[in-house]
């Protein structure tokens, strides 16, 4: 990731994960990115880590392509001790997609608990980069809808 600190790792006893670098240019940086996207990267919820809406902790769930492969959809599941909501990301207009794991080639199955992530502006529209614990990804796209829906997850209500 260009922006987000990622120098926490898995099996290390130090490092951290530090979304501020990234969202003290996401005013600037969000003036260039389309309308689903921008509000995606300022949601308020998006990188507090103690809060119900943020991405860390999620778990890939489904992948797949919609509208003859122009959109993309991946659905994320819930940490019940965190989260009391599913996210459905929609890609609209995709043009590349990356995706890196240990186990070259890579699948989505590959991938599993989201790290943090990052939102650029870029000539297509936004790149969307995902680090995972394994692996990352990288979605091209025109724009992203975000949307969280309700989960089934007692532990996360009841708390």
């Amino acid at each position: 990731m260009k922006h987000v600190d990622l120098d926490a790792r898995v099996g290390r006893p130090s490092g951290i994960l530090d979304p501020r670098p990234y969202l003290e240019l996401l005013p600037v940086l969000g003036l260039s990115l389309p309308p689903g996207a921008r509000a995606f990267a300022a949601d308020h919820g998006h990188y507090d880590f103690a809060g119900r809406r943020c991405v860390k902790d999620l778990t890939l769930h489904r992948a797949g392509y919609v509208h003859d492969g122009q959109d993309l959809d991946l659905s994320f599941r819930h940490n019940c001790w965190k989260h009391d909501e599913d996210l459905v990301i929609r890609y609209t207009g995709v043009t590349d997609v990356r995706i890196s794991t240990p186990n070259e080639p890579s699948t989505w199955d590959d991938l599993g608990t989201l790290i943090l992530d990052e939102i650029l502006p870029h000539d297509q529209g936004c790149t969307h980069e995902m680090a995972f614990r394994p692996g990352s990804a990288i979605v091209t796209c025109n724009d992203i809808t975000a949307t969280w829906v309700a989960a089934d997850c007692p532990e996360a209500q009841a708390g």
